[in-house]
């Protein structure tokens, strides 16, 4: 069963952290479509503690719910010819794009749009819900996760992850502003929320951090870029501002060089002794995201032992597992009674 305690937050007021919890990456999109309203509403119908969403900026500073600013793999903008002629290639986060991005549309435009399958060759299913929903804002996803929670009777967390924070700033639209004065309104800026900020970028996590009493949560990397943040120095450096972090799964539980899972790293024993919380990401289902030794037949998009996984990084202590098959971790960490 999962329990409620209470984590220290950076010498301030201490924050209900549930643990170990069960987090529907961009809701249940193992399932639905990435970061729809029905997506979120999945995974909240399948047990989640939390849904996970990340946010970029329209052009008129309204907080959207996508996974990057670019629109032609999860929407429908291809089909707008009145959009065309917004197609562009820019730099991003060190990466060249082309394509459309949110920061070139209003809200008005955007909602004009309607969300498509990221992964239509992996998860064909989800394709059948392709045009059902628009693109959902920040306002509306607390007033819907919200209602889900009444209706079931339990609180559901919200963590947020701000993506190409730096990107944003470089172009007049800064997330931290428009974020915080939505939660405000909502009355989400406080502890007891059941809110958290994430994201990859430093910089606007330490901003955060001097502006808000939510919990904040650093999320790391595989590879070399971060690999400095995860030693006990560099996680001593993000205690300074951070309440946890939020690591790739393959550091937490490093593979051999046949692709199978041993024995546990000591990111999250270093990590909790100093008070950080630790979610792992993202847990799927299909045998190409597993681990070789969990994997079942040769078919790369067939399911696997998911459920093999989520035990073994729980045994390892994890605060939460954020995965785009919730109900398969859920039913794990019931096995476990924990």
């Amino acid at each position: 069963m999962t329990v409620t305690r209470q984590v220290p937050v950076r010498d301030r007021t201490p924050s209900p952290v549930v643990t170990p919890a069960i987090v529907g990456h961009r809701g249940a999109s193992g399932h639905r479509p990435e970061h729809t309203l029905e997506a979120y509403r999945t995974a909240i119908r399948m047990g989640v503690d939390d849904i996970e969403i990340d946010l970029v900026s329209t052009l008129d500073g309204v907080l959207v719910a996508r996974h990057e600013s670019e629109l032609s793999g999860t929407t429908d903008v291809t089909d707008h010819l009145e959009f065309a002629g917004r197609r562009d290639t820019r730099r991003i986060d060190d990466h060249l794009v082309t394509g459309w991005f949110t920061e070139d549309f209003t809200l008005a435009e955007l909602k004009t749009l309607t969300a498509r399958e990221r992964l239509p060759a992996t998860r064909p299913g989800n394709t059948a819900y392709n045009g059902r929903e628009g693109i959902a804002t920040l306002t509306e996803i607390p007033a819907m996760v919200h209602a889900e929670s009444m209706r079931r009777g339990r609180s559901v967390g919200v963590m947020i992850e701000l993506k190409h924070a730096a990107y944003f700033d470089s172009v007049g639209l800064p997330l931290d502003d428009p974020l915080l004065i939505a939660l405000h309104r909502h009355d989400l800026d406080r502890p007891w929320a059941r809110i958290s900020l994430m994201s990859f970028e430093t910089g606007i996590l330490r901003r955060l951090a001097q502006r808000t009493k939510l919990p904040i949560i650093q999320l790391l990397e595989a590879g070399p870029s971060h690999a400095e943040l995860c030693t006990p120095a560099g996680l001593a450096g993000i205690d300074e501002y951070a309440d946890g972090i939020g690591p790739h799964k393959s550091p937490v539980l490093p593979r051999d060089d046949r692709g199978a899972i041993g024995e546990p790293s000591s990111s999250v024993r270093d990590a909790h002794r100093l008070w950080l919380t630790v979610h792992v990401w993202t847990v799927r289902a299909e045998n190409r995201f597993l681990p070789s030794n969990l994997r079942r037949g040769d078919a790369p998009d067939a399911p696997g032992d998911m459920a093999g996984e989520v035990r073994a990084l729980l045994d390892v202590g994890v605060d939460g597992v954020i995965t785009d098959h919730p109900e398969l971790a859920v039913a794990a960490a019931r096995e476990l009674d924990i």
